[in-house]
């Protein structure tokens, strides 16, 4: 479902992204993770079409994401770490917003929506504005929200970041059960270890903008001797603690390029 081979992102002098190369298989459940400012970032981004790469090459689904933006686009659906929701407008508003941006028909929509809403649990609130929502439920939302037009890939980039426990665990169950029943292919970061360890199918760990270990939970724990995933991962990118400027860099500059459009 994904194939990246030898991808470089390079903003001038320096490489964000490294000659990383990885394959998903359709209806896995994916985790990239790494430090702080490791590049994860900036390969979403280039998969989701909001980069160009400067070399390697990229399919999903078959298609080349910088060649074919509008139809991969098409193909998978993303939850970014900041909110994106219209807190104005009511849950059932910014998913019918949603369903009208990407064309899905209005019968259709109606449907999924009602199918969405009810899964996440937010059926009885689609009346009530987002910004009456608490933060788990607007997680849950905008996932319910990137399902609506029923991509074959899901981007969550960090999706839990700042949940209670509770909320988390009841994010997973979800998504693992929509995984399951839809064979939706998920690629996910996060920070939370065991969340990786729990929900992923297999792993890569991106540091310094270089994949420096791919495989199972397991396989990751064996390969380091480690009793834990967060042992494992600590063991292959160092205890250094990391900021994010470089992935901040990113992004300041995609919305410079996004202004000058």
């Amino acid at each position: 479902m994904i194939h990246v081979e030898h991808l470089v992102k390079a903003f001038g002098d320096l490489k964000a992204v490294d000659d990383v190369s990885f394959d998903v298989a359709a209806g896995e459940i994916f985790a990239f993770l790494g430090p702080n400012g490791a590049g994860k970032t900036t390969t979403i981004q280039m998969l989701t079409t909001l980069l160009r790469p400067t070399g390697g090459s990229m399919l999903i689904d078959g298609i080349d994401p910088a060649a074919q933006p509008h139809d991969v686009r098409r193909r998978f659906g993303i939850v970014f770490q900041d909110p994106s929701l219209d807190s104005e407008l009511t849950a059932h508003e910014n998913m019918e917003l949603h369903g009208v941006l990407y064309h899905v028909p209005r019968r259709t929509r109606a449907e999924r929506i009602q199918q969405l809403l009810t899964l996440f649990e937010l059926w009885d609130r689609r009346d009530t504005l987002v910004k009456k929502f608490s933060g788990g439920m607007k997680r849950r939302l905008e996932i319910a929200r990137g399902l609506l037009h029923t991509p074959k890939i899901l981007f969550l980039d960090e999706p839990t970041l700042g949940l209670d426990p509770q909320s988390r665990n009841q994010l997973w169950t979800h998504v693992k059960h929509l995984n399951a029943t839809e064979q939706v292919t998920v690629f996910l970061t996060t920070h939370y270890m065991d969340e990786a360890e729990r929900v992923a199918h297999r792993i890569a760990i991106i540091d310094h903008g270089h994949i420096v270990a791919q495989g199972t939970a397991q396989a990751l724990k064996e390969q380091t001797g480690a009793e834990s995933l967060e042992h494992a991962f600590l063991a292959l990118t160092g205890t250094t603690i990391r900021d994010d400027r470089a992935d901040a860099a990113d992004q300041m500059r995609q919305v410079v390029k996004m202004w000058r459009r």
